[in-house]
């Protein structure tokens, strides 16, 4: 079987469409890793903000204070995919590389600190990154909240 590769994010889709199997959630990132099974992933990009709360929290608490408030999330974000990788990690399931394209510096930071300090403990390159992939962004209506 060739490797895949998994895109978590709520709204953007990667061009090079061929190489990503795009998830829009925590669910759907968790049942797809499973289905296929971590000896067949490649790599994982994650996205943090998975929501319009997530998104509104990066803007008013990250962006104006350099913190993020997870209480105000409704949302599991990629850094809850980052843990449940962890632990199944843990639980003896193949480690494969992960990196982080969101665009919030602080939800990527708290993915890369964990996935990488995770790899630093387990005597592991930490080679979690945030990278640029090529992407078209989905046209959603925002909700009236």
């Amino acid at each position: 079987m060739e490797k895949k590769s998994i895109y978590l994010d709520d709204v953007r889709t990667p061009i090079s469409q061929n190489e990503w199997i795009v998830v829009r959630n925590y669910d759907e990132f968790v049942a797809k890793v499973t289905e296929i099974g971590f000896e067949n992933i490649a790599k994982i990009s994650l996205d943090h903000d998975l929501d319009r709360s997530a998104m509104m929290e990066w803007v008013y608490g990250a962006v104006r204070n350099y913190k993020i408030d997870y209480s105000k999330i409704r949302e599991k974000t990629g850094l809850d995919c980052a843990r449940w990788l962890i632990e199944q990690w843990k639980e003896g399931e193949p480690v494969c590389p992960v990196y982080t394209h969101s665009s919030n510096a602080i939800g990527a930071s708290n993915i890369m600190g964990y996935i990488n300090n995770y790899k630093h403990l387990a005597g592991l390159k930490q080679d979690c990154i945030r990278v640029q992939i090529k992407h078209t962004v989905e046209n959603r209506e925002t909700d009236s909240e």
